[in-house]
């Protein structure tokens, strides 16, 4: 069945307004403008788009590559997959920074960061190993925050059905020098069924002062779990804190410094606590230092070194801990809107000094000035996580036997750049993956066991076009198609990795008006591996001048039932309303 899907997305862009260089980190060993990416990059402009989003998850959704499956609203015990790979092939970066967790790549979305905190968030599509290391297999998301241009003081409160509340503050510090921004969101809801409530809490800090920057960061939720593992009525509580240092070091060189700490309360039983519960905590650790060196004509060498550990403390996963380390280099060379070339290797040693090579090679070239090809090769790997090597409970059993994930991704496409900032791009990908893990089971009445599958292959293709209709209005579509080989299930179930969206489509539209009006809708459909498609329709609308700014939020609008995961069912219509107050902003 041919099924397409679209979905739109607009920046408010003004006709007196020149366009805007999108600056991109993500992919690339330093700061480049998109256009001259070697790879196939999307640059969501969070802090433009944050009055017409309730979280980050309505920023994700606007591309049809990445596929976010949520549990609950507000990306609550979420997964992300990109280009159809499994959430743990999915790296989650903080300015640069890992926050995928060791223990279970469940939590990948359980992001201890406020949405008014973020200023772009980047999503490379395809392996990005030998920049980022393990888990960086089918690509990576990096959230890039920063305080904003001016000092400012806002807070912003909602209500919705289901008794559903929303409350979030910003207040930033802006001074010669120095910079300091606080944010903080709380959202909370009874469910839309029994045992489907949540509250949600994040508190963030940033802090810059000349080439110094610290942040800090926690994060609380708890939330009823019901069908989330299974048919029992079971509940969670997790919680997250983050620590981080980047500092500047001369012109060529940077220091950077992180720690994590995540612990996760789960109850099989809400009701019957004593009859199974888990406890786990998980430390993390990482350091980098990196350094740039000038080269003749127009070449840089970058090349660091990176340490990463973690220790796991369960009552059900036992005591662990690992550590490993990598250095890496990269050669690249770049004339703007030219040619460019980029080749990268990373050696990452862990477990009894075993090695990873993970070698890169990409390439640019511009047929004239509004058209560019690119092409790259990579290679990815990923390691088990505590819970695919250790978990055990009814309805699951992990493998300590599991060998990590390797992976070798190829991609060409095509960039054009077409009048009125219209933009059209098409990708065609494979990834070729061996001992990729997942849970499997041969029937719905046995357990899911953890295994290696020997091979999977990935072929696909995506398309996007960005149009800007009527001077300020943009109108952006996007196509997703994958074909996996299934052959390797041998009858067996898959419980994630063959849940991909063989199409999947994303519609967007938004706009701005003079009069402060913004509006943005999305339609968003998919049609996953074996199961039939559905489609699913949001908008929002913001006022943005004056004082006292009101908003409206209505998700799945046509009540669509579906399921992200097998057998989770996801809430019908939903209907936020709110006022935002700017209590303070130099005019």
């Amino acid at each position: 069945m041919r099924f397409w899907v679209v979905g739109l997305s607009c920046c408010a862009v003004l006709a007196q307004e020149p366009a805007k260089k999108t600056i991109v980190v993500t992919g690339a060993y330093e700061a480049i403008p998109l256009e001259e990416a070697d790879r196939n990059v999307k640059a969501i402009p969070a802090r433009e788009l944050a009055p017409l989003a309730g979280s980050v998850s309505d920023l994700l959704n606007l591309d049809a590559s990445v596929d976010l499956r949520e549990r609950a609203p507000g990306a609550v015990n979420s997964g992300l997959s990109i280009r159809g790979g499994s959430f743990g092939q999915s790296l989650i970066l903080w300015n640069g920074l890992r926050l995928n967790s060791a223990h279970t790549a469940n939590l990948s979305m359980d992001l201890p960061i406020p949405l008014e905190s973020m200023a772009q968030v980047e999503i490379l599509k395809g392996s990005g190993s030998t920049l980022y290391g393990s888990d960086a297999t089918a690509g990576v998301v990096n959230v890039i925050s920063r305080p904003p241009a001016l000092s400012e003081v806002r807070f912003r409160s909602g209500f919705g059905n289901w008794g559903t509340q929303q409350q979030h503050a910003s207040v930033a510090y802006v001074g010669k020098g120095v910079a300091q921004h606080w944010t903080m969101a709380r959202d909370f809801s009874r469910g839309f069924m029994a045992n489907r409530d949540y509250r949600n809490l994040s508190l963030a800090s940033q802090t810059q002062f000349r080439r110094t920057e610290l942040t800090l960061a926690l994060n609380d939720r708890p939330y009823g779990a019901e069908q989330f593992y299974g048919n029992f009525n079971s509940w969670e509580r997790t919680k997250g804190w983050f620590a981080g240092v980047r500092q500047g070091i001369g012109q060529k060189t940077e220091l950077l410094f992180a720690y994590r700490r995540n612990t996760d309360l789960f109850v099989l039983y809400r009701d019957r606590p004593q009859v199974f519960t888990n406890r786990h905590a998980v430390e993390t650790w990482q350091a980098s230092l990196r350094r740039v060196e000038n080269l003749p004509r127009n070449a840089r060498l970058h090349y660091g070194a990176e340490l990463l550990a973690d220790r796991m403390e369960s009552n059900n996963l036992g005591r662990h801990a690992r550590a490993r380390s990598a250095v890496y280099a990269a050669y690249d060379i770049r004339a703007l809107r030219r040619f460019s070339l980029t080749l990268g290797l990373r050696d990452e040693i862990y477990r009894n000094f075993q090695h990873q090579w993970n070698p890169s090679a990409g390439a640019g070239f511009w047929l004239n000035s509004w058209a560019k090809l690119r092409a790259s090769a990579s290679r990815a790997f990923r390691l088990p996580t505590y819970t695919d090597l250790y978990y055990r409970d009814p309805a699951n059993i992990g493998n300590p036997l599991l060998r990590p994930e390797q992976a070798l991704t190829y991609e060409g496409g095509l960039d054009v750049s077409l009048p009125r900032e219209a933009k059209a791009a098409v990708t065609i990908f494979q990834r070729r993956e061996r001992d990729g893990i997942d849970f499997v089971r041969r029937s719905a009445t046995d357990i899911w066991r953890a295994t290696n599958f020997q091979a999977l292959h990935f072929t696909g293709v995506e398309a996007q076009v960005a149009v800007v209709a009527a001077r300020r209005h943009r109108i952006e579509l996007s196509y997703t198609g994958l074909s996996g080989a299934q052959t390797v299930l041998m009858g067996m179930q898959s419980k994630y990795v063959f849940n991909y969206p063989r199409h999947a489509g994303v519609a967007t539209w938004q706009a701005a008006w003079s009069n402060g009006l913004m509006a943005r809708t999305r339609l968003g459909a998919l049609e996953r591996f074996g199961r039939s498609p559905y489609a699913v329709w949001d908008t929002f609308l913001a006022w943005q001048k004056g004082r006292v700014r009101p908003y409206l939020q209505l998700a799945n609008i046509t009540s669509t039932r579906y399921q992200e995961l097998i057998g989770v069912s996801m809430p019908g219509r939903s209907v936020l309303a709110g006022l935002e107050l700017v209590l303070y902003r130099p005019r």
